[in-house]
C-alpha cells in the first residue's frame, strides 16, 4: 500500500472539515472491510492522500426508538442490526438482509452505513492493478462499460445504461422496501434522501465532503409482514445473484399495501411497481402471487450471458410472497 495520512475524527464536523481540507482526496473508513482491499489492489486511478477513521465519532452507532419509527446510526455494526430486538421486531426484513452479508467475522466489523456506501463488485471495476494494470471504465469516469461486450453473467438486467454493474448492498434492498430515509451531513445543510435517490449509475450521491450519518425507518402499519430472500452461488459468503425484499400490509385478508424490491439486478434497488399494483386490493392467492412475480420482471432486458437472472428473480418473488401471504403448510413450487 502507498503511504497516506490517517486521522481519527472525534465528531461529524471534524470529519467534514478534514474531507474539505483534502478537496476530494480523502477516504472515510468505518468497518474497513472494503476500503483496505481497494487500496491494496489499487483498483482506482487516484490514491487517497488521507484516510479518515469515523469509528471514533461517538453516538453514530446507536438504535433509537422514536414516535414515528427507528433511527439507526450509520456506524451500527451489521451484527448489531441482526440481533437488536427493536430491529427484529419492527424491521425483520432488514435484520434478515444483514444476516445474509458475508461471514460472522465481517458482520462483526462492517457497519450498516458502510454496507450502503460500498463500491461495486463488478470484476472489471475491481481488476487489480498488479495483474497487468487496472481496467478503466465508465464508473471510473472514462471509457465504456466493459461488461457490454465482455463477461456479463452477473451484471444488470434492468436499469443499466452507461454502466451495468449492480448495486452490491443487501441492506439497501431491505431499507427500500421499508421506505427508509438516509440522513446525510456535510458543510451545507443536512439532507434526507430515500434509498433509491441515494444510488446513481456511478455509485451514490455523496459529495466528497459529505457522510452518511443515520438511517430512519418509519413504523410499519398494523398487519405488515416482511421477507427477504437472496440467491447466491456460495451460500455463506457471496454477493447476491438476485434478491428480493417484500413488505406487505394485509387487513381483513386483503392486501392494502405492498413494497416489493429487487436486488442485484440493476445499479440501484428496483421497486417492482407493476407487481405491487397487482397485489393491492386482492386476497393474495396463489394466482395473484404468480401474476405479481411475472409482473416484477416485466421489462427486464438481460445481456448476452445473464438471462438466467430473470427466472431466478421471478422465483424469489414468488417464494417471498408465498412465505408471508399464504398459510403455513402450503407447498412451495416454482
Amino acid at each position: 500500500m502507498k503511504a497516506f495520512k490517517h486521522f481519527n475524527a472525534t465528531s461529524v464536523d471534524e470529519a467534514i472539515a478534514l474531507m474539505r481540507s483534502y478537496n476530494g482526496k480523502a477516504n472515510l473508513n468505518a468497518g474497513g472491510t472494503d476500503l483496505l482491499g481497494i487500496l491494496k489492489d489499487e483498483i482506482l486511478p487516484d490514491y487517497p492522500e488521507a484516510v479518515i477513521n469515523i469509528k471514533t465519532i461517538p453516538g453514530l452507532d446507536g438504535v433509537e426508538e422514536r414516535k414515528k419509527g427507528l433511527k439507526i446510526g450509520a456506524l451500527a455494526k451489521l451484527a448489531e442490526v441482526i440481533a437488536h430486538p427493536l430491529i427484529r421486531k419492527k424491521c425483520r426484513v432488514l435484520s434478515k438482509a444483514a444476516e445474509t452479508v458475508a461471514t460472522p467475522e465481517i458482520r462483526n466489523m462492517a457497519t450498516l452505513g458502510g454496507n450502503l456506501c460500498q463500491d461495486t463488485r463488478c470484476w472489471y471495476y475491481r481488476y487489480p492493478h498488479h495483474m497487468g494494470g487496472r481496467i478503466i471504465c465508465y464508473r471510473k469516469e472514462k471509457g465504456p462499460c466493459q461488461a457490454i461486450k465482455g463477461d456479463n453473467r452477473y451484471h444488470a438486467i434492468m436499469g443499466g445504461k452507461a454502466c451495468f454493474a449492480v448495486c452490491p448492498s443487501d441492506t439497501a434492498i431491505a431499507l427500500t422496501a421499508l421506505d427508509a430515509e438516509l440522513e446525510i451531513k456535510g458543510p451545507r445543510k443536512a439532507r434526507k434522501v430515500s434509498v433509491n435517490e441515494f444510488f446513481t449509475t456511478r455509485g451514490n450521491i455523496l459529495e466528497s465532503d459529505e457522510l452518511l450519518t443515520a438511517i430512519e425507518i418509519p413504523n410499519p402499519a398494523a398487519g405488515t409482514r416482511q421477507e427477504f430472500l437472496k440467491f447466491t452461488l456460495r451460500k455463506p459468503v457471496d454477493f447476491a445473484i438476485a434478491s428480493v425484499a417484500a413488505v406487505v400490509t394485509m387487513q381483513a385478508g386483503i392486501c392494502k399495501d405492498a413494497r416489493i424490491v429487487l436486488g442485484a439486478v440493476a445499479p440501484s434497488p428496483v421497486r417492482a411497481l407493476n407487481a405491487e399494483k397487482l397485489l393491492k386490493g386482492k386476497a393474495a392467492t396463489e394466482k395473484d402471487i404468480a401474476e405479481a412475480a411475472e409482473a416484477a420482471v416485466k421489462g427486464a432486458k438481460p445481456m448476452r450471458m445473464n438471462a438466467y437472472k430473470v427466472e431466478i428473480t421471478k422465483t424469489l418473488v414468488k417464494r417471498a410472497l408465498r412465505s408471508i401471504l399464504l398459510p403455513a403448510g402450503v407447498k412451495l413450487v416454482n
